[in-house]
């Protein structure tokens, strides 16, 4: 569950803001903070983070935190569900898509926040992306047919785990199941985690725990080395074939006619 509306109302309160003021500090309108206090709608994730900063909270505190009177924060580096993500950049100061091959993917789960680590993997870029910070993941074995082993899959990085959408794919790291691409059946639940399941129903489906994921990555384009081949019920020649066999029967209709 999230605490995204109790949480800005209350820091707010503590702050003595109304919520014109807390709007004027954001640059937002006034209704905008009303909806987000309701809970008629969550800001989105720049907007977050904007507001994470201004209460001098981490954006896993605003989240998943309960705050109030009683809260204190965690010590730095201890809190639950910390997440680190190192990045590397290009000449021009924007985000590298690093690759993560099979071959690298056990020294991902020890080195995933060292940017040494990181600053050693492969990199390109994709312009037809948008904004965000993006990695790849070469993908071995047949859970997730039509994908096949060693093509990639590329991600972007998801800070807030209650964004998560049923039914899209993800790459999950954790340290029980390492690096899995598989699709999500059920929103992101804090007592249980994520029930992850393969699109080849031969692998049973599996729950991973909160405590267990390292990062989450969505799922927003693969490359691969194999081209699709056309089904042969709709290929071009099929389609011929049939469309000949249709006009024999109609002038054979027609002639009897």
């Amino acid at each position: 569950m999230s605490h995204i509306a109790s949480n800005i109302k209350y820091l707010r309160k503590t702050k003595k803001l109304t919520q014109q003021q807390f709007a004027d500090a954001l640059s937002i309108k006034r209704a905008s903070v009303g909806a987000y206090e309701e809970g008629r709608a969550e800001p989105k994730y720049g907007l977050l983070k904007e507001i994470a900063s201004f209460f001098e909270l981490s954006m896993d505190e605003l989240v998943n935190e309960k705050i109030d009177e009683r809260w204190r924060p965690k010590p730095k580096g201890i809190a639950a569900n910390l997440r680190v993500l190192s990045i590397t950049v290009d000449e021009k100061n924007e985000e590298n898509i690093e690759l993560v091959p099979v071959k690298a993917s056990a020294g991902y789960l020890n080195g995933y926040g060292d940017p040494e680590y990181v600053a050693e993997l492969p990199k390109f870029s994709l312009p037809i992306l948008g904004s965000g910070t993006y990695r790849a993941f070469e993908i071995k074995g047949d859970s997730m047919l039509p994908v096949m082993p060693g093509d990639i899959i590329v991600c972007e990085y998801v800070e807030n785990w209650f964004h998560i959408k049923p039914k899209n794919t993800y790459i999950i790291i954790s340290n029980t199941e390492g690096i899995v691409y598989k699709r999500v059946s059920y929103k992101y639940k804090e007592d249980k985690g994520l029930r992850l399941v393969s699109d080849n129903k031969e692998y049973d489906p599996f729950w991973v725990e909160p405590k267990d994921i390292i990062e989450i990555w969505e799922a927003k384009a693969y490359i691969s080395t194999q081209l699709p081949i056309p089904n042969e019920e709709h290929s071009m020649e099929k389609l011929t074939e049939m469309m000949a066999q249709m006009q024999k029967t109609m002038n054979s209709v027609t002639n009897k006619l």
